[in-house]
């Protein structure tokens, strides 16, 4: 399993021989790290895990989007440890909403607890999971066991069909984000991720990774974060304004939310046949 790369260049550097030359950057030679203090200082910067996270598991479904899935999954798989598994209703290959196909690990038969356990979302595949009880009810198993319940984008509508966030904060992706929410009995934040109590979700898609930082902090400490962030080179710089209903354009806003609709609709009547 790839552990965090920049934790184990800093042992390289703490344990190696106090002569040898380093090209480690001013920063990192400002710690004064030696052999002697090594200990003190990782202890300072990257404390104890306060979260005892063993295993993650990822639901994914024919239609799940890639990025909400592979996304917070680069970024939880940074826990020291961890078992990742992307857990699919039944074996075979998954398909994406993009047409990309890959195997899951597991199948939710197979899968008795979890620590995590992270829902993304997607489109057709995403509406039919929200009426799939099977998947609905062993999401509300599952949950009786985690530490964090989380979604991703429209995963917060699957989430939210299982009945888990009646009465708690949460966001989701932009495209009629307060109605939905407010059907499944929750409150929308408008925020990029939210988080209430052992819950948290987040916008759409992108905000996934937002959301699995936060969640890495919140067990592993912001300098921890910080530093998967570096290894992510992680700096959302985009070309030009968009990327949220206040930030787009109000044409492509309307346009974008019509194809919406229109996706919407037919998905609903195909499903309801």
């Amino acid at each position: 399993m790839r552990t965090i790369l920049f934790t184990g260049l800093l042992l390289a550097i703490a344990c190696g021989a106090p002569n040898q030359e380093s090209n480690v950057s001013q920063t990192v030679q400002e710690l004064k790290i030696t052999p002697e203090n090594h200990d003190q200082v990782m202890a300072e910067m990257f404390p104890a895990p306060t979260c005892d996270i063993h295993r993650i598991g990822i639901l994914v479904y024919d239609g799940v989007n890639s990025l909400d899935v592979f996304g917070p999954r680069y970024v939880l798989a940074q826990m020291m440890g961890v078992q990742v598994d992307l857990i699919a209703p039944d074996s075979g290959l998954v398909k994406t909403v993009m047409g990309i196909d890959f195997l899951a690990t597991t199948t939710m038969e197979e899968v008795d607890s979890l620590d995590i356990l992270l829902i993304p979302g997607g489109f057709q595949g995403t509406i039919a999971a929200t009426k799939d009880e099977r998947i609905l009810s062993w999401i509300r198993e599952m949950d009786q066991y985690t530490s964090f319940t989380a979604a991703v984008c429209t995963g917060g509508h699957i989430l939210g069909a299982s009945g888990l966030l009646k009465g708690k904060q949460a966001t989701t992706n932009w495209y009629r984000a307060e109605e939905f929410l407010h059907k499944y009995e929750a409150e929308f934040t408008g925020t990029r991720w939210a988080r209430d109590g052992k819950y948290w979700t987040s916008a759409g898609v992108t905000a996934g990774m937002d959301m699995a930082l936060a969640l890495l902090a919140e067990c592993y400490g912001e300098k921890y974060a910080q530093g998967v962030m570096l290894d992510m080179e992680y700096a959302p710089d985009p070309p030009f304004p968009g990327g949220s209903p206040a930030t787009t354009p109000p044409d492509v806003y309307q346009m974008m939310e019509a194809m919406y609709d229109m996706g919407f609709e037919a998905t609903e009547n195909m499903l309801n046949e």
